[in-house]
Protein backbone atom coordinates (compact mmCIF):
# COMPACT_ATOMS: atom_id res chain seq x y z
CA UNK A 1 0.00 0.00 0.00
CA UNK A 2 1.05 3.40 -0.83
CA UNK A 3 1.64 5.69 2.64
CA UNK A 4 -0.49 8.88 3.15
CA UNK A 5 0.91 12.30 5.18
CA UNK A 6 -1.51 15.01 6.69
CA UNK A 7 0.80 17.85 7.14
CA UNK A 8 0.70 21.16 8.72
CA UNK A 9 2.34 24.34 6.64
CA UNK A 10 2.92 27.13 8.84
CA UNK A 11 4.90 30.82 7.60
CA UNK A 12 8.41 32.49 9.07
CA UNK A 13 5.91 34.49 11.79
CA UNK A 14 3.92 31.17 12.51
CA UNK A 15 0.82 32.99 12.22
CA UNK A 16 -1.18 30.74 10.02
CA UNK A 17 -1.61 27.37 9.86
CA UNK A 18 -2.41 25.28 6.60
CA UNK A 19 -3.50 21.24 6.93
CA UNK A 20 -2.99 19.20 3.56
CA UNK A 21 -3.17 15.83 2.60
CA UNK A 22 -1.07 14.02 0.25
CA UNK A 23 0.30 10.39 -1.03
CA UNK A 24 3.99 12.10 -1.45
CA UNK A 25 4.88 14.62 1.06
CA UNK A 26 8.22 15.13 -0.27
CA UNK A 27 7.23 16.48 -3.27
CA UNK A 28 4.31 18.40 -1.96
CA UNK A 29 6.10 20.45 0.16
CA UNK A 30 9.01 21.07 -2.62
CA UNK A 31 6.19 22.37 -4.37
CA UNK A 32 4.86 24.50 -1.58
CA UNK A 33 8.53 25.95 -1.15
CA UNK A 34 8.63 26.52 -4.81
CA UNK A 35 4.84 28.06 -4.96
CA UNK A 36 4.39 26.01 -7.71
CA UNK A 37 0.62 26.29 -7.34
CA UNK A 38 -1.44 29.78 -6.74
CA UNK A 39 -3.75 29.53 -4.08
CA UNK A 40 -4.23 29.67 0.27
CA UNK A 41 -0.34 28.56 1.04
CA UNK A 42 1.59 30.55 -1.96
CA UNK A 43 -0.42 33.87 -0.69
CA UNK A 44 0.45 33.53 3.00
CA UNK A 45 4.07 32.24 2.21
CA UNK A 46 3.09 28.89 3.98
CA UNK A 47 6.19 26.32 3.68
CA UNK A 48 7.43 25.64 6.74
CA UNK A 49 6.61 22.16 7.73
CA UNK A 50 5.85 21.74 11.07
CA UNK A 51 3.99 18.23 11.55
CA UNK A 52 2.78 15.27 9.35
CA UNK A 53 1.26 11.97 10.65
CA UNK A 54 1.57 9.03 8.05
CA UNK A 55 -1.28 6.70 7.28
CA UNK A 56 -1.15 3.33 5.48
CA UNK A 57 -4.60 4.47 3.73
CA UNK A 58 -4.95 7.54 1.55
CA UNK A 59 -9.12 7.50 3.24
CA UNK A 60 -7.86 7.26 6.71
CA UNK A 61 -5.47 10.21 5.68
CA UNK A 62 -8.21 12.46 4.06
CA UNK A 63 -10.49 11.79 7.14
CA UNK A 64 -7.65 12.37 9.88
CA UNK A 65 -7.26 16.22 7.82
CA UNK A 66 -11.01 16.74 7.61
CA UNK A 67 -10.89 16.45 11.28
CA UNK A 68 -7.75 18.73 11.89
CA UNK A 69 -9.43 21.17 10.55
CA UNK A 70 -12.62 21.16 11.91
CA UNK A 71 -10.39 21.92 15.19
CA UNK A 72 -9.52 25.31 16.81
CA UNK A 73 -5.82 26.68 16.25
CA UNK A 74 -4.75 25.36 19.92
CA UNK A 75 -5.79 21.96 19.22
CA UNK A 76 -3.28 22.30 16.47
CA UNK A 77 -0.78 24.29 18.56
CA UNK A 78 -0.97 21.42 21.07
CA UNK A 79 0.09 19.09 18.15
CA UNK A 80 2.69 20.86 16.85
CA UNK A 81 4.06 21.03 20.02
CA UNK A 82 3.88 17.77 21.10
CA UNK A 83 5.98 16.40 18.09
CA UNK A 84 7.61 20.02 17.28
CA UNK A 85 8.03 22.22 19.96
CA UNK A 86 10.46 24.63 18.42
CA UNK A 87 8.24 24.58 14.73
CA UNK A 88 11.67 23.70 13.13
CA UNK A 89 11.27 23.09 9.20
CA UNK A 90 10.99 19.24 9.27
CA UNK A 91 11.87 19.12 5.89
CA UNK A 92 15.10 21.04 6.20
CA UNK A 93 17.24 19.75 3.49
CA UNK A 94 14.60 17.93 1.34
CA UNK A 95 14.98 20.58 -1.73
CA UNK A 96 18.52 19.05 -1.87
CA UNK A 97 16.52 16.06 -3.74
CA UNK A 98 15.31 17.98 -5.83
CA UNK A 99 18.58 19.53 -7.01
CA UNK A 100 20.12 16.13 -7.72
CA UNK A 101 19.41 14.67 -11.44
CA UNK A 102 19.85 11.19 -10.24
CA UNK A 103 17.49 11.79 -7.15
CA UNK A 104 14.67 13.28 -8.89
CA UNK A 105 12.71 10.17 -9.86
CA UNK A 106 13.04 8.47 -6.81
CA UNK A 107 10.28 10.83 -4.99
CA UNK A 108 8.50 11.73 -7.94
Amino acid sequence: MKKSYVYFLTNKNKTVVYIGVTSNLVKRVYQHKTKQFKGFTSKYNCDILVYYEEFSDINEAILREKQLKAGNRKRKEDLINSMNPEWNDLSEGWLFYFDQPSLRGKYD
